[in-house]
């Protein structure tokens, strides 16, 4: 795919997008409006259905979750601030939004997972599911620890946001960054966003909101079991659990050896006493 601008990026991120170099996004929950037009602008772009269903009810939340179809999702949390009697005050205390989309998680589960190879890491350190050469047999989706992997209805394959792939190989920004009106979610190389993440968690202390924190980037929450780093890390100002995201995600593999070890020591348990119940028949 060729485009007319080859790095438009530079203009719209400050980023000129080369292969071989680790790129992500740093999602700042502090300032995100939930005006969703990254979900739009992800849906537009890569073509995928609206959810089914119409509004769900909850809040203002009308997609729920990531799916097949849906690779970005904007949440609205309500906090209600109860009073000591018991009672409810008239406005609520403080909204949380966040956009969640794929981690590209470094090393990734589900990609470890993937029996064929169509789960591949490409030459910017993002993670891409190859709809051609997967099975349908879905290992992906429960390795992954955050529940983005899902396996479309129609065609049986696993989908997942790409960052997009597409557009990054034209030097274009991804279609949600680029379209977030606040810089909420913020797109670059890994290494320029980390500290411009710690700088805004160190300036959102100063004034005072000491619950800031980051999720995903090494060395912080979220980058834990053997998950080094999360390509697309957040800011959050409350528990993990809040955005739904594990406290302290894992990978599978890494239990593959204690598993391998507590079934091994079971079948030699078995085995002891089928030799002693034989040996007492004889």
């Amino acid at each position: 795919m060729s485009f007319d601008a080859p790095h438009e990026a530079e203009q719209t991120a400050d980023t000129r997008i080369e292969p071989g170099r680790a790129y992500g996004f740093f999602t700042d929950t502090s300032v995100c409006i939930g005006c969703k037009a990254c979900e739009v602008a992800c849906k537009e772009w890569n073509q995928l259905p609206a959810e089914e269903g119409g509004l769900s009810g909850m809040s203002y939340d009308n997609t729920v979750d990531l799916s097949a179809t849906t690779w970005r999702h904007v949440a609205f949390i309500e906090q209600m601030d109860h009073r000591p009697d018991g009672e409810t005050p008239e406005f609520q205390s403080r909204w949380l939004m966040s956009s969640d989309v794929c981690k590209h998680c470094d090393p990734a589960p589900c990609l470890e997972a993937c029996p064929t190879g169509a789960i591949f890491r490409t030459e910017f350190d993002t993670v891409v599911v190859q709809q051609d050469i997967c099975n349908g047999c879905g290992y992906c989706v429960p390795a992954c620890p955050f529940g983005v992997v899902d396996l479309d209805e129609i065609d049986g394959k696993a989908h997942k946001c790409t960052m997009c792939y597409d557009r990054l190989k034209g030097g274009l920004e991804p279609a949600c960054s680029k379209v977030c009106p606040t810089d909420s979610i913020q797109f670059g190389p890994i290494d320029q966003l980390i500290p411009r993440a710690e700088g805004r968690v160190a300036a959102l202390h100063e004034r005072g909101t000491t619950d800031a924190y980051l999720y995903g980037a090494p060395g912080h929450p979220g980058a834990t079991g053997g998950i080094e780093k999360l390509n697309a890390f957040f800011l959050l100002l409350d528990r993990p659990e809040v955005y739904n995201f594990p406290a302290a995600p894992t990978r599978p593999a890494e239990r593959i050896g204690t598993a391998l070890g507590t079934g091994l020591a079971a079948f030699a348990g078995l085995a002891l006493v089928a030799t002693v119940l034989l040996g007492d028949r004889r």
